[in-house]
């Protein structure tokens, strides 16, 4: 059978840090250059900037309460040479298990730093003095050197349901997509650092222009940029002297510059096909063979100008 807890009315108080009780059986353990940081930190503010609980509720007599969270905060305090310090008291009695899941609950229940606003955050430090009591540790300045302008991230999102509805005859075909993309969602592949980089700059650079907050966004931009050029990718199949770099295919877009035709000219192409495969001018599926044969007969054509002067 459960009790319903009592509920706790902490108090602020006043005690010296050196004759609070510390934990016996602490979870929270910090490395010893963080402990370093924490003391320098106290002793440079001359006190807590933050509150540790203690708890009373009769079991520890006054001003050697049991610290249950904020340990190393008092320990720091003391060794700072800090005399009196302000701590939370619970003085509601609680049994074992309810301090237990006090001290679990205030170590584990805590929040992540969004790394696009870390670094944003971090940025506005100009003193080193400022920087070093930020207590960001080299593994995360690592990581904000490399983080994009503005991260995906729950910190920068407003969040909105969207329900996607399928027609009986789509749903197959969306279980298939779905399931395509769980295959792949682990898959790696391998770029040079300096494409890395580029990408970056390019986010970055995207972010400024359009006045956008998030990635996604900057990338749905780019790639605009790149269907409103898609005829510069034949650079990567064309020689300077019009001879063709590679055997392999490219995609027809790069060729006319859109992914789509008017429906009138695509059936005029169509029948013209047809007929080629028909007269057994070409063979079937290869369509293509019909446009560059015509494409060559009007190169050698008598009213072909290659210097495009009318």
């Amino acid at each position: 059978m459960t009790t319903t807890p009592p509920t706790l009315r902490p108090r602020l108080v006043r005690r010296n840090p050196a004759d609070l009780q510390l934990l016996a059986v602490n979870a929270r353990y910090m490395r010893k250059e963080e402990y370093d940081r924490l003391v320098a930190n106290v002793a440079r503010d001359g006190c807590l900037t933050s509150v540790p609980l203690v708890y009373g509720g009769g079991d520890h007599p006054e001003g050697h309460e049991l610290v249950l969270s904020g340990n190393h905060r008092t320990m720091a305090a003391v060794d700072a040479g800090v005399d009196e310090i302000d701590v939370m008291l619970i003085e509601e009695r609680l049994s074992e298990q309810q301090l237990v899941a006090i001290q679990l609950s205030h170590n584990s229940i805590a929040g992540e730093d969004d790394p696009a606003t870390l670094k944003q955050l971090y940025e506005q430090l100009d003193d080193v003095d400022w920087r070093a009591y930020s207590g960001l540790d080299d593994d995360q300045l690592k990581l904000l050197a490399e983080v994009s302008p503005e991260g995906l991230s729950e910190a920068n999102l407003d969040f909105a349901t969207v329900s996607l509805i399928f027609l009986p005859p789509e749903l197959e075909a969306a279980r298939e997509a779905f399931d395509q993309a769980r295959v792949g969602q682990n898959e790696s592949w391998l770029a040079a650092r300096a494409d890395y980089e580029q990408v970056l700059d390019t986010l970055a650079s995207t972010h400024a222009a359009h006045k956008v907050g998030n990635v996604a966004t900057a990338l749905h931009a780019i790639l605009a940029i790149v269907e409103n050029h898609l005829t510069d990718l034949q650079a990567g199949y064309t020689a300077p002297d019009g001879t063709a770099l590679h055997n392999g295919t490219v995609g027809l877009e790069t060729v006319i510059g859109m992914r789509s035709l008017p429906a009138t000219a695509a059936t005029t192409i169509n029948k013209a096909i047809a007929a080629a495969e028909g007269r057994k001018e070409i063979d079937p599926g290869q369509g293509w063979r019909l446009l560059e044969r015509l494409a060559g007969e009007y190169l050698s054509g008598p009213n072909h100008n290659p210097d495009g002067q009318p």
